[in-house]
């Protein structure tokens, strides 16, 4: 009997101080504040300032505006918490962060969530439909003022890009104006053929050196040897004699 109940006295044992420190820490947990995750919205304060104000009465022009800007705030929290809380989960899987910081963004996500419900609610009591679009109103609004800092900020990183690495000129680009069409074409250039030399009426011999004129003997020339002197590349007749001697060796 004894050895039954010291097992069943260890369990009971175990458990219940499971249950007393869960108890004592969720206890601990709840009374514990922690530090929100986002500042102040400054937006939503300004807001309701104006909404609250009645001696005079806000404008709804400024009212409408002080709206826009509030839900333009609650989309940087709502992209901030959306690069972060991947992140936030793996290290709080390996261990590299405490709960601490996970409980704020939780707490965060759920405030954010109540803000874009009342935003939208605030949006459709000034224009009805205007709820469903007033968040992509603000993300225009957001990338507009991202894209003026960005161009306003040019000068000083150019002024410092000059103090860092010197000063050089913008090359410049020189465009030539397009000819008119009232403008004469131009006119082409002529060919020069060059010209060939004049051959000499008088043949030299072959006997005399070059100095003397040859004689009238040799400078006469029959016709067939001027129409052979003419023509060197065309092929000469073939001999008489030729057909004799082909039937001679065929004999």
């Amino acid at each position: 009997m004894a050895s039954v109940l010291v097992p069943v006295l260890y369990v009971l044992i175990v458990f219940g101080s499971l249950l007393v420190f869960s108890s004592f820490y969720r206890r601990r947990n709840a009374q514990k504040v922690f530090e929100p995750y986002f500042p102040q919205h400054h937006e939503r304060d300004v807001y309701f300032s104006l909404l609250q104000m009645s001696d005079p009465p806000a404008p709804e022009t400024l009212l409408k505006a002080a709206l826009v800007r509030r839900a333009m705030t609650d989309v940087t929290r709502i992209i901030r918490l959306r690069e972060d809380k991947p992140a936030l989960q793996n290290l709080l899987q390996k261990g590299s962060i405490g709960d601490d910081l996970w409980n704020s963004l939780l707490a965060a996500e759920k405030e954010l969530e109540a803000e874009i419900l009342e935003v939208a609610a605030e949006a459709n009591a000034y224009v009805e439909g205007w709820g469903s679009v007033i968040f992509q109103t603000a993300t225009e609004m957001m990338h507009n003022e991202k894209m003026r800092s960005l161009v306003e900020q040019i000068p000083a990183i150019r002024a410092e890009a000059e103090r860092k690495y010197g000063k050089f000129p913008l090359p410049r680009l020189n465009v030539e104006a397009a000819p008119s069409a009232s403008a004469p074409a131009a006119e082409p250039a002529s060919v020069t053929t060059p010209s060939t030399p004049a051959r000499s009426a008088t043949p030299v011999s072959a006997k005399s050196n070059g100095l003397a004129p040859p004689s009238a003997d040799s400078g006469t020339f029959s016709d067939s040897d001027r129409s052979e002197a003419a023509s060197p590349s065309s092929p000469r007749s073939p001999s008489k004699s030729s057909p004799s001697k082909k039937s001679k060796k065929r004999k």
